[in-house]
């Protein structure tokens, strides 16, 4: 996958290198392109779009293959498929959460973790190469989501009040210290968990565009426009771009986890009152 990713990447900027304009690096436009289908609606569909839906039908289209195919004695395929649905299972919300109390939040869990990487992985798809979670919607879908899961976990098992209050007033704090305490509490548990979602998976999904799209542009510059010995280092930026797709392979990945583990955690603290 990593040389067909490379070869879609120069392909992208040679036509601004072989124009004359040279070396053209990414830029904040590459996260908001122009809508090329229902242009001017609610409904427009812009490349960021597409490449979401793309995304969710092929997370749809390999899970159901995988249902489809199902064996008691299961193939590479099925295997696949079920390692991924036990890793966020097993690895995720039952070592978190415990065995028993994380069966009604499995399928959230499960859901989060295979959403964002299958969105984080588009990013390094020849065709695609920008993650769908790039522009902030999609994080923070999937934050509210993560934050209803987080409220209703502790609503279910405290009340309202009870949650409320375990979530403000940590038990033990003098009352002389409430008044320092409880806004401290509220911003951490109740406003910025979200934000922190949101803010870590869309830094990394941008960040990660931006050093892939500035190798793809400096190889494409240094291999068609450059002069001399200078198209050797061509060679140089080439090499940095595929360690930097394996990279962001690996970056997708630990996102997906980070974002369904800490989702896990913050049932968890809602559960567990402290």
């Amino acid at each position: 996958m990593t040389s067909a990713t490379l070869a879609v990447g120069l392909a992208a900027v040679v036509p601004a290198a072989e124009s004359g304009s040279g070396f053209e690096p990414p830029s904040l436009a590459d996260f908001f392109p122009d809508a090329f289908l229902l242009a001017g609606t609610p409904f427009a569909i812009n490349r960021i779009m597409m490449v979401r839906l793309i995304m969710t039908g092929v997370l749809v289209l390999f899970f159901g293959i995988g249902a489809a195919r199902a064996r008691v004695v299961p193939g590479r395929f099925q295997n696949v498929c079920e390692m991924l649905i036990d890793f966020a299972r097993v690895n995720i919300a039952e070592e978190i959460i415990g065995k028993r109390r994380a069966q009604p939040y499995v399928p959230i869990i499960t859901t989060i973790f295979l959403g964002v990487l299958f969105l984080n992985i588009s990013g390094v798809i020849p065709g695609l190469n920008i993650a769908a979670t790039s522009v902030i919607g999609m994080p923070i879908i999937f934050a509210v989501v993560a934050y209803i899961a987080f409220f209703y976990a502790g609503i279910k098992n405290h009340g309202v009040g009870g949650f409320l209050r375990s979530s403000v007033l940590p038990s033990g704090v003098p009352k002389v210290l409430w008044i320092l305490i409880i806004p401290i509490e509220f911003l951490s548990n109740l406003i910025m968990r979200p934000v922190t979602l949101t803010i870590r998976l869309l830094a990394n999904m941008v960040s990660g565009h931006f050093l892939l799209a500035l190798c793809y542009a400096a190889t494409s510059a240094l291999f068609f426009t450059a002069a001399g010995a200078l198209k050797g280092l061509g060679v140089v930026t080439f090499g940095v771009a595929l360690a930097f797709v394996l990279f962001e392979v690996f970056v997708a990945s630990l996102q997906a986890y980070i974002f369904a583990l800490l989702t896990a955690v913050y049932i968890e603290s809602s559960i567990n009152t402290h």
